[in-house]
């Protein structure tokens, strides 16, 4: 009788008797650009019946493993197959740097591996906090999966440590320097700068931001990139930048903002950006507009929860995370307490 689809199957290898395992256990897992079949192989048996009853078991369980000599790569190959696709683009591919600097470890059972081992990697990886604290990241997913997989290894990710956070070098603007760019508003990109300053966006979700993104009719602008909490946020328009937001819309481009009828590359922009900084004498990067709108909203009093919903942040604490829904109005209101 045939299996069914996405089962396996055993397969005979050879008639000449010269196997002692004769009878092989695989899946298609694909095709290739000829539409053949790609097989995994599960394991090889003596017989079919025994190949059967091993593809049973693996169907009824197929992350089965051979536990004692299960390595950190194996173990990493198989996370990424099994964990990765429910990880943004972004922090996914931090994490497939960090494995990079693993190298002395991919070898290794990983259950051989200890956290000085661990420690080593984050310490001698050349490079500071960000990257470190990727790596120990790293360390935490395979943990975990390893937990799952009844790998009997200890968390040992839970005692690492990394260089301290370093000190923020970002410099909000500042009352006098917005007004600045109010009074300015006819210089070319100064709109633009008040664009950020009054949604939070970073410059890829703004920049990455379509006309049919923006509602003109319900105030909003919905984006966002790089974290769960992050992608798809509705964004209110600030009443002050609604006129701004008015005259891209009019423009009818596919991108909201739009070079020569384009999408504005980060690249043509940074350049935009320093001329713009150079003009009305400022020292500011792009991104200091977003730590601006945070730090003017927690200036104001605006609710916690609020802020890191426009911010597309994940609020830090549970109850706040599951239990507070805040309405469109809400966010409306907090946006507005930007003066």
């Amino acid at each position: 009788m045939k299996n069914p689809n996405g089962y396996g199957g055993v397969v005979r290898l050879g008639k000449d008797g010269t196997r002692r395992n004769n009878f092989a256990v695989r899946k298609t897992v694909g095709f290739n650009e000829k539409g053949h079949p790609i097989y995994e192989t599960i394991g090889y048996y003596p017989t079919r019946e025994a190949g059967m009853i091993a593809l049973a078991e693996y169907n009824k369980n197929p992350w089965n493993i051979d536990q004692g000599n299960f390595k950190f790569e194996d173990l990493y190959e198989l996370w990424l197959k099994k964990k990765s696709p429910k990880l943004g683009e972004s922090n996914l591919r931090g994490l497939k740097t960090a494995y990079t600097h693993c190298v002395h470890l991919q070898s290794k059972k990983y259950s051989d591996i200890k956290a000085a081992h661990m420690q080593d990697a984050i310490d001698n990886c050349g490079h500071g906090y960000s990257t470190q604290a990727t790596i120990k990241n790293l360390f935490y997913h395979l943990d975990r999966f390893a937990l799952e997989l009844d790998l009997n290894v200890k968390r040992f990710s839970e005692l690492l440590t990394t260089a301290k956070v370093p000190e923020s070098t970002k410099k909000p603007f500042s009352k006098n320097e917005i007004d600045l760019l109010w009074k300015n508003i006819d210089t070319p990109y100064a709109d633009i700068a008040l664009l950020f300053l009054y949604t939070g966006f970073r410059i890829s979700e703004l920049l990455n931001l379509k006309s049919s993104d923006v509602d003109m009719e319900q105030r909003t602008m919905t984006g966002g990139i790089k974290t769960e909490a992050g992608k798809n946020r509705v964004v209110p328009i600030h009443s002050a930048i609604y006129p701004i937001t008015e005259k891209y819309m009019k423009e009818g481009n596919k991108y909201f903002i739009s070079f020569l009828n384009n999408k504005y590359a980060k690249t043509t922009f940074y350049r935009h950006w320093d001329i713009l900084m150079g003009k009305l004498n400022m020292l500011h990067g792009v991104h200091e507009c977003r730590h601006t709108f945070r730090s003017r909203l927690d200036s104001a009093g605006a609710n916690k929860t609020a802020i890191d919903l426009l911010m597309g942040h994940k609020s830090q604490g549970t109850g706040e995370r599951i239990y507070t829904h805040k309405t469109l109005e809400e966010l409306r209101k907090t946006i507005e307490l930007l003066d």
